[in-house]
């Protein structure tokens, strides 16, 4: 069987795809307030064209997907595609990136695909005032409802906390200290330019040696063997049940053994985050691409995978980055 192996030698096992570009929050590091363009749901791919996607991926070895948005949970019958999507014999892991703010109801649901293992909640404040500054909005009651039904039940929970200049930093502490009594995994995630506008000008750059720092002045930590392509450097805190971990978006000290690919909501394949996009398989399939068209398309995508997110950036055709995480795919 052919695999998706780039000329790098890394073997891509593992596609984020974003179901959505809709957003139900405005969190700013991710868009302006106004401003951006929701594209008309016509454009979006349809669930059938995800679930064929996602099938000829995974019969090239791709065994991991992640969906992601904008929201997933704001696109209607989002529980029916992961339904469809369990069914995929050859897909090992199904795991979600969420705000939390409608998937309460759906937890149960959640729990009885065996497939869905893991759920990211995007949480950056422990306080509702806070929240509502980030996020523009005041929902910050339903997510941490969210946060605490997870945190009791059995799929894994992840806590994506983006580190925020000017807004969260002082709470990095107050995060960590969750993972005393709880057996969750905190997630400190540098800021990134995709917010519509491009980076944004703070008195300190909050990057990864920074956050530890921040960690390791009010705690023991010992670093943690991470599985190969993790995104995140991993530690354990004395004493504590749950583990934390940093992820260098931004400064991107982790793409030396990259297994990932992006398919945004459109059908925009992207090899990293930082390029502008490859190709689109919307279009592709809509003129009638068969599935051995597909593989063909993948296997030949793949050998433009760049060596890291700074080539990719520099090669972009359009310039600076100023896309909104929520177009791309958080």
């Amino acid at each position: 069987m052919s695999t998706l192996i780039d000329n790098f030698g890394r073997q891509i096992s593992y596609v984020r795809l974003a179901v959505t570009d809709r957003c139900n929050l405005r969190c700013q590091y991710c868009m302006p307030a106004q401003g951006i363009d929701i594209v008309p749901r016509k454009e979006l791919l349809t669930y059938k064209e995800m679930y064929r996607i996602i099938r000829v991926l995974t019969e090239l070895g791709v065994n991991k997907v992640r969906l992601t948005g904008g929201e997933p949970f704001a696109r209607k019958d989002f529980m029916s595609f992961l339904e469809m999507l369990s069914y995929n014999d050859l897909l090992d892991d199904i795991n979600i990136t969420t705000n939390g703010a409608l998937v309460s109801k759906h937890i149960k649901d959640l729990e009885r695909l065996k497939k869905v293992k893991t759920i990211n909640l995007s949480i950056d404040s422990l306080h509702a005032d806070k929240f509502a500054k980030i996020t523009r909005r005041d929902v910050f009651s339903e997510v941490y409802k969210t946060f605490e039904l997870l945190e009791k039940s059995p799929l894994n929970l992840k806590l994506n906390v983006v580190v925020q200049s000017g807004f969260n930093t002082d709470e990095i502490v107050d995060f960590v200290a969750l993972t005393k009594e709880k057996n969750i995994a905190i997630r400190f995630i540098e800021e990134m330019p995709f917010n519509g506008k491009g980076q944004r000008n703070t008195k300190e750059i909050w990057n990864y040696n920074k956050i530890l720092n921040e960690i390791q002045s009010n705690y023991n930590v010992t670093q943690l063997i991470s599985e190969k392509s993790s995104t995140s450097r991993n530690f354990a805190v004395e004493g504590h049940l749950g583990t934390i971990g940093i992820i260098p978006a931004f400064t991107r000290t982790i793409c030396n053994d990259c297994n990932r690919i992006r398919v945004t909501s459109t059908g925009t394949f992207k090899n990293c985050l930082f390029d502008d996009g490859v190709f689109n398989l919307r279009d592709f399939i809509r003129n009638g691409a068969s599935n051995e068209d597909l593989k063909e398309l993948f296997l030949s995508l793949i050998k433009e995978k760049p060596e890291n997110g700074f080539v990719a950036e520099a090669n972009r055709k359009q310039g600076n980055v100023s896309e909104s995480m929520s177009t791309i795919g958080g």
